[in-house]
């Protein structure tokens, strides 16, 4: 089949493959000048014949993507941001589209209108510069990709999640709703003394093992501007958002009394809570960002996942210096954006009076009335005063800094890596560093994944990645483990040494 076929992320996980498998090899034997095939066994990626013992750790709930899920439900988000080749399913790129059209739920897609245009052909762009018209870009995505630019209903994608869970037997025994609290990595004289393990102490014990994962979304939300006790009850970061408006606005809105709500932040989720707030009867909205509105399909620019994706992923691989690629990774996210489809949302509100959004605009001073439940604010930007407000939400993400994760301190602290803009600098294989197994995946792998670490093509990339730095680990301990068992059993064949050496393993006797 010929390469062409094949799209950038196919080639891009043949070639991590490739670099994990045999790499076939023929060379003459210098006598009889036969061909014969050779394998560099370092470079193999061997099946492991036992069974993994896997824990998944979940501070949030007990079942997979709970605090996912929830947030989708508490914003009532009805369609993701992501592509259709945005996705968690490891075995195909079209797998969510395929089981849409397979389950006959093709109609819960939605088109993602502006991205995908008709491309002009070389003739046709001569004729343009004959009659003189202006030349016009060529899209970014051409015609033939329009079936991945629409994005899935909520439900889809959850229903998508769950056959995965039933096909690769990912079932909740394997998950513990448990709070890690500290990451060590020593000897534990309870069960090797040669042997380095992984002890994770959580809000209700101690688990160990050869290899954790850390697939972790961020840093704690935090509000940018420190609150009182008091004040507290007058505001909440998004991802904090457990009902929504607050019961006491709630009162006030069953009593008829007016209500007004002050948003702060710049991205999709800030005009999601915008939206929602109005469509459940609050009187007005403000919404206020420091920078301009910016508009955008998805979190990273059309350059990232269009046509022409290969060359900035280029640039970004062939950076020579962790600090080029993490600015790399900074211009391709560029901050908060909102879609299309809610910028025509936003400006329905805003013709009928219900929402003014303020750019360029921040917080200059708010004090909190506990008594009457509302702030006083006052604005550095476009408008100075705003009327009492009743609640204040701030949409303004989380940090990236793992030094500040509290379950890393002693990672930090014992095994320390580089730290370049509060991404670790892990290594090629998604680990730590090379004598430790702490695989890294998320948005804390971006010097590796690129700017799509934080989104679910980044998610599955890195996850492949990982699968296979671990699976070559095993594999080479397998090998190691078998090849000292053939080398006993040979020496006790042979009556060489103590014969009784060869039965220290009664696992490999069981064996055979």
């Amino acid at each position: 089949m010929p390469a062409a076929n094949f799209t950038d992320d196919e080639h891009q996980r043949f070639h991590w493959i490739k670099q994990h498998r045999a790499a076939k090899k023929s060379t003459k034997h210098p006598r009889n000048r036969k061909v014969a095939d050779t394998r560099r066994k370092e470079s193999v990626a061997p099946t492991i014949a036992r069974d993994l013992d896997i824990l998944a750790l979940d501070a949030y709930g007990t079942s997979w993507m709970e605090r996912w899920q929830g947030m989708f439900k508490t914003f009532d988000i009805s369609h993701l941001r992501s592509p259709m080749f945005f996705h968690v399913d490891p075995s195909e790129r079209d797998g969510l589209l395929s089981y849409a059209y397979a389950n006959g739920r093709s109609d819960e897609l939605r088109e993602l209108h502006g991205c995908v245009g008709k491309e002009l052909s070389k003739h046709q762009r001569k004729k343009r510069e004959k009659m003189g018209r202006e030349q016009q870009n060529n899209p970014t995505i051409d015609e033939r990709e329009r079936k991945d630019y629409y994005v899935p209903s909520t439900p889809l994608f959850f229903s998508h999640c769950d056959c995965l869970v039933d096909r690769y037997k990912l079932d909740d025994t394997i998950l513990s709703q448990e709070q890690v609290e500290d990451i060590r990595y020593d000897y534990v004289r309870e069960y090797s003394d040669e042997e380095k393990l992984f002890c994770v102490k959580t809000n209700k014990g101690c688990h160990y093992g050869k290899i954790v994962v850390l697939a972790i979304g961020g840093n704690a939300p935090q509000i940018p501007c420190p609150l009182s006790t008091e004040e507290t009850e007058g505001a909440t970061h998004a991802m904090h958002i457990k009902t929504f408006p607050p019961p006491y606005m709630q009162s006030k809105m069953a009593s008829k009394a007016r209500t007004n709500l002050l948003i702060v932040g710049g991205g999709l989720t800030s005009a999601q809570i915008a939206d929602l707030a109005i469509r459940r009867g609050i009187n007005k909205v403000f919404l206020i960002m420091r920078g301009p509105l910016k508009i955008k399909h998805f979190d990273l620019g059309l350059e990232w996942v269009g046509k022409f994706r290969n060359i900035e992923h280029a640039i970004f691989w062939n950076s020579n210096s962790p600090e080029e690629r993490c600015k790399k990774v900074m211009e391709a996210r560029n901050g908060g954006s909102i879609t299309p489809y809610y910028k025509k949302i936003l400006e329905k509100h805003i013709s009928s009076g219900r929402l003014d959004m303020l750019l360029h605009t921040t917080i200059d001073e708010k004090k909190w009335n506990p008594m009457l439940k509302t702030w006083t604010v006052s604005l550095k930007g476009e408008r100075e005063d705003l009327p009492p407000i009743n609640h204040i939400y701030f949409a303004t993400g989380v940090g990236t800094n793992f030094e500040c994760l509290p379950c890393l301190q002693s990672m930090c602290r014992d095994y320390p890596i580089e730290n370049c803009s509060g991404f670790p600098c892990i290594t090629e294989k998604m680990s730590w560093r090379h004598d430790v197994p702490l695989f890294v995946a998320g948005r804390f792998a971006a010097l590796q994944l690129g700017p799509g670490a934080h989104n679910l093509i980044g998610a599955r990339i890195g996850a492949d990645r990982i699968a296979w730095s671990i699976q070559e680990m095993l594999g080479k301990e397998e090998n190691s483990d078998q090849s000292n068992w053939g080398q006993d059993r040979f020496n006790y064949l042979t009556g060489r040494g103590s014969r009784y050496n060869a039965l220290a393993d009664v696992s490999y006797l069981a064996d055979d």
